[in-house]
């Protein structure tokens, strides 16, 4: 008899998930929850998700505004779109594993709301598609080359942006006075 079969009855958690899981048993042999129980279970989330989404989509547009590009053209504005959403992801997750790690509708919110409304990787592939239709394949390869490695940089800065935040908060003032948070 293994452990999982000596544990009784399987523990879970909020999604059904059983908790105890047999260390021996391969991650996609376990049951997952169904799409629905899942989606039941958070539709209170929902409402923050979209109003969320709708503020990332308007900060998109009004970038892409301020920055417009012709047809097979490097699309500037969804660059930096794609490259100042990945930093704030960044700064958001640190942030979020530390000091809002007890919320609710943070993560949901501004990670999957704003930042999945304002970046777009659809978008991003269509101007890719574009600059090859037009073609410039050489300024397509920089652009889907450039982003990704500007996103992967930008995601490591957003993190060290969100330590060097935390240790300000966690260290108080440089002259070593005790403050009233």
């Amino acid at each position: 008899m293994t452990s999982h079969d000596q544990r009784g009855p399987a523990e879970a958690d909020e999604l059904g998930i059983d908790v105890a899981v047999d260390p021996e048993v391969e991650l996609a042999e376990r049951p997952a929850p169904h799409p629905w129980l899942v989606l039941r279970q958070h539709a209170h989330l929902a409402p923050v998700v979209a109003v969320g989404g709708a503020l990332g989509a308007l900060g998109r547009w009004a970038l892409a505004e301020a920055m417009p590009h012709d047809d097979g053209t490097f699309a500037w504005a969804t660059f930096w779109t794609n490259a100042s959403g990945a930093f704030l992801l960044g700064l958001l997750m640190t942030l979020l594993l530390t000091v809002w790690a007890h919320t609710r509708y943070v993560r949901p919110f501004l990670g999957v709301g704003v930042l999945g409304g304002y970046t777009t990787f659809s978008t991003y592939l269509l101007d890719s598609r574009t600059m090859l239709a037009a073609g410039h394949q050489l300024l397509a390869l920089e652009y889907v080359a450039g982003t990704l490695a500007l996103g992967f940089v930008a995601v490591l800065l957003g993190m060290g942006a969100g330590r060097v935040l935390l240790s300000g908060m966690l260290d108080g003032p440089a002259t070593g006075e005790e403050t009233t948070r």
